[in-house]
């Protein structure tokens, strides 16, 4: 399975990418990070004991903060429902969407088991912090991602 190294401001984090279950979600992630599109997005949202959210281009221009969470790609994705890993657990990496169908690049690292059932098989899980979960606990609203390295399989 493919992995990515996700580097912030604090430090980074490995995740392993659910590629059987998640095909779309994964490809449609390794390209925008490819392509330098997280490079410089904060976590916009942060909701303790819940989970972070980063991927809004908006969150980049300081001129645009009152945005972060309204941008993307300019398309969207499809979900991706039915595989075997889509339960939302620590370190879960998953599509961010305004409904069904309509993701693109804003994803979300879940903190824990404890708030997030009613996620499942609602947001596309696509992957799963591997190495330094504990960072998930230590990003705060605002901190930036740095950049996102795309391992080769």
């Amino acid at each position: 399975m493919g992995k990515a190294i996700i580097k912030t401001e604090k430090g980074e984090m490995t995740v392993q990418f659910y590629e059987q279950d998640a095909p779309i979600a994964v490809a449609n992630f390794k390209k925008l990070a490819g392509e330098g599109f997280y490079d410089g997005v904060s976590f916009h949202r942060v909701i303790p004991n819940f989970m972070i959210q980063g991927g809004c281009p908006n969150s980049k221009d300081s001129g645009k903060a009152h945005l972060a969470g309204t941008g993307g790609p300019g398309y969207k994705i499809d979900c991706e429902l039915t595989g075997e890993n889509q339960y939302h657990d620590r370190g879960v990496l998953s599509m961010a969407h305004s409904g069904r169908n309509t993701g693109g690049s804003q994803f979300f690292i879940c903190h824990s088991r404890d708030n997030t059932a009613h996620l499942d098989r609602n947001h596309t899980c696509f992957g799963k912090v591997i190495e330094n979960i504990d960072l998930v606990d230590d990003i705060k609203q605002g901190d930036k991602i740095l950049s996102i390295e795309v391992l080769e399989d």
